[in-house]
């Protein structure tokens, strides 16, 4: 009855309090709290809390439970004296007072037990000592090998990318390949007994979101979870007032809480969750992003595959599904881009249990081995890519959903280009932190995970810095083919021409094919013709690339926010009637009527 709203939260625990004939204290005074380390148990399961007074004895405020009330009331009579020291109050007031109590100690923690712990998982320091060397030795070997044999490192660094660029190529084909001959089935019923629920907790950090707070309580509000085993928790800086008052002006409902993360650098997403995950009650836990609407049976889907999985299952990732790609050119290649990754790549990467880069949102955790391996770095501005490779390195894995989360794409040129620096620099700081020490690495995640982390992530991450090159490359080798036909060397050079060709058509196709294959015939009617500008597409991925790099030598924990609005504000289109699978945003029925495959 508290968790829906019928009675209220005061009026149950002051109606005890007169049964019992104790005190009711509506309000906790932080400075009466003493922080300890074991303090933070109260935001777990709130049930005492001692309460120092300056001028008057020391109380203890208590929280009742109905199944014990006579119990406890029997115990007073017998020990009247117990009356003089004892109070009763709220879950909720003794939450917030701890809060507010531990918040120095608690942000402390969640910006450097990571980097204290486990230093060689943490982004905070850019480059080892070891890493620094590394990168100038190599870079003076090749500007020396430039100089003394032009041609012969030139070849060498052409065949070299080419054959890169092939690698990651090859790794998509392998993707189209394992989504035709392993066909998705049908949504699985969710059956669950809502006996036999366990508690779960949603997690969403939000940084001036003022304009979508009241879009995103009413698309929580719909996941099919009962209230009371819901922890939903908005995580806000302590300083964003404009966010918290939107927040509070929509009268949230018992099982969703404010938690207010004290001002502090780094100012980052993971640093906020990590500030909050502490105090997390359920035994699974979900991340959203502000501006996401998650299927309403998303959590029963990741419960069963929980359950039905091994224990080192430890992490689901929903498909991320773009809803506005029909509003930009931008927001259609990105539509495409999520598509081909979500539901093309990360499921064969899945089920071959090989390591896999998380996506941002729409991430289910088992809570245990979350906290096991550190939470998530607050110094990495790609916190999930790191997550996920952190948790392969011990020993865990994680699969996919079928249940999506739908969410906006930026539509316009400068948005776009400053998510997608901090991503490439996120993805640069999580491949430096895992080759760290390169034996480990290897041992940790084996040849083949090895293999694949450095094709997924280092060739992706190449292969846009040097896109461009490519096309010079390609041009050099046909220059000099046409103008010197018969040298040995040409022997070398029209096979690397082929290569390229190959590469670039290549490229291009299969990331068509593979976004395109996974969508529904709504989906591409959206997307139309766009998909032709992708190779302007792939050059501005490459300015942000270089972006992202100096953005790594100038400021690495700089975190780019992208602004979000509701969606009828970023797509009007959102509610017209000639858009079925999306139209209807605000119903739990029609908005889900996607299938995927």
């Amino acid at each position: 009855m508290l968790a829906g709203s019928e009675i209220h939260e005061d009026a149950y625990f002051a109606a005890m309090a007169r049964f019992l004939r104790l005190p009711f204290i509506p309000d906790i005074d932080p400075a009466g709290i003493t922080d300890t380390d074991g303090l933070d148990v109260q935001l777990l399961r709130p049930n005492q809390i001692r309460l120092a007074h300056a001028k008057k004895a020391p109380q203890v405020a208590i929280v009742p439970e109905a199944i014990r009330l006579a119990e406890l009331a029997a115990l007073i009579d017998r020990l009247p004296a117990l009356r003089q020291g004892l109070v009763i109050t709220t879950p909720s007031q003794i939450r917030s007072a701890v809060w507010a109590a531990g918040a120095k100690r608690r942000a402390r923690a969640a910006v450097t037990d990571l980097f204290e712990k486990r230093t060689v998982s943490s982004a905070r320091i850019v480059l080892s000592g070891a890493q620094g060397f590394a990168a100038g030795s190599s870079a003076a070997t090749i500007t020396a090998a430039l100089l003394i044999a032009p041609q012969i490192t030139l070849t060498t660094l052409h065949l070299t990318l080419s054959c890169l660029y092939l690698g990651s190529l090859l790794l998509r084909l392998a993707a189209l390949a394992h989504d035709k001959h392993h066909p998705h089935a049908p949504h699985e019923t969710v059956d669950i007994d809502d006996g036999n629920l366990p508690t779960y907790t949603i997690l969403i950090a939000l940084y001036r979101e003022a304009d979508v707070a009241g879009q995103l309580v009413r698309s929580l509000e719909r996941i099919d979870w009962p209230h009371s085993l819901l922890d939903i928790k908005l995580v806000c800086e302590g300083d964003d007032q404009e966010t918290i008052a939107a927040l509070e002006a929509l009268s949230l409902k018992p099982h969703f809480e404010i938690v207010r993360v004290p001002p502090c650098a780094p100012r980052t997403k993971p640093k906020a969750l990590t500030y909050a995950l502490c105090a997390a009650r359920g035994e699974f836990l979900a991340v959203y992003d502000a501006e996401d609407r998650p299927h309403p049976l998303q959590l029963r889907e990741a419960l069963q595959r929980f359950r039905a999985g091994p224990q080192r299952l430890a992490c689901l990732q929903a498909p991320l599904v773009i809803s506005n790609a029909r509003n930009s050119i931008f927001s259609a290649l990105f539509a495409l881009e999520y598509s081909a990754l979500f539901r093309g790549l990360l499921p064969m990467i899945a089920d071959y249990r090989l390591p896999l880069p998380l996506g941002g949102t729409s991430n289910h955790f088992r809570t245990s081995v979350l906290q096991q391996v550190g939470g998530w770095d607050p110094f990495n501005v790609t916190e999930d890519a790191d997550l996920g490779l952190r948790l392969y390195r011990h020993g865990y894995h994680a699969a996919t959903l079928r249940r999506q989360t739908l969410e906006d794409a930026p539509t316009s040129l400068n948005v776009w280009l400053g998510q997608r620096t901090r991503w490439y620099k996120g993805w640069m700081q999580t491949w430096l932190v895992t080759v760290r020490h390169p034996a480990t690495h290897i041992r940790d995640m084996g040849l083949r995970g090895a293999f694949v982390f450095h094709l997924m992530i280092g060739g992706m991450l190449i292969s846009a810095l040097l896109h461009p090159l490519l096309f010079v490359l390609l041009g050099w080798g046909i220059y000099i083919c046409l103008t010197e036909p018969f040298p040995a060397r040409a022997l070398l050079d029209q096979p690397l021409i082929a290569i390229d060709a190959v590469n670039i058509l290549g490229s291009y196709i299969l990331f068509v094919r593979l976004g395109l294959r996974s969508m529904t015939e709504h989906e591409r009617q959206r997307v139309g013709r766009r998909w032709m500008a992708i190779p302007v597409y792939w050059m501005m991925t490459s300015l942000a690339a270089w972006s992202a790099a100096n953005e790594l030598r100038t400021k690495p924990f700089f975190w780019n926010k992208t602004p979000h609005r509701p969606v009828d504000a970023a797509s009007g289109e959102q509610n017209r009637a000639d858009t079925p699978h999306f139209s209807a945003c605000n119903s739990v029925q029609g908005s889900w009527s996607l299938t995927f495959y």
